[in-house]
């Protein structure tokens, strides 16, 4: 999928089934009336994603006030989403994608690190509005201040 192809700005999420670490089954649609942050991470318990994760607890007292959800998501099994949240105290849900969803999204991409090609997820955040439309997308995501450009966009909705 090209950049120009993936989705984005205007465009509505695919209503795809992702995991929660309790096992049950959760879609973007599950969030229809409020704001949603959806997430995007390579690793769980990784310096970065830890970051993001740790950022994203902080604020959220803030995202409850504008009635904003937020779900993370990686590839990581949901035990892996468990020990993560515990090792962390994270306040923030987590989910598991088997790669539906990225692959739809555009960000189950080809990466090169120290001249190795290989495949793997996007740093990608979308904040979707109460009906379901994607408001804002921010793709190749550095953590550094990133909640917080998120959380003054949700509050702009």
């Amino acid at each position: 999928m090209s950049e120009d192809t993936r989705i984005g700005e205007g465009d509505t999420l695919p209503q795809i089934d992702i995991m929660r670490p309790d096992g049950t089954q959760v879609k973007p649609e599950h969030y229809h009336g409020k704001p949603l942050v959806l997430y995007f991470y390579p690793k769980g318990d990784t310096p970065g994603c830890t970051k993001e994760a740790l950022q994203f607890t902080e604020l959220r007292g803030e995202f409850d006030n504008l009635g904003a959800a937020i779900l993370g998501v990686s590839k990581d099994p949901p035990a892996k989403h468990v020990k993560f949240t515990d090792k962390y105290g994270l306040k923030i849900d987590l989910a598991s994608d088997e790669n539906e969803m990225a692959e739809a999204l555009g960000i189950w991409v080809e990466k090169n690190m120290y001249g190795r090609k290989y495949m793997g997820l996007e740093r990608t955040t979308y904040l979707v509005d109460g009906d379901g439309k994607i408001a804002r997308v921010w793709r190749k995501v550095k953590v550094k201040e990133h909640a917080e450009a998120v959380l003054e966009a949700a509050k702009a909705l």
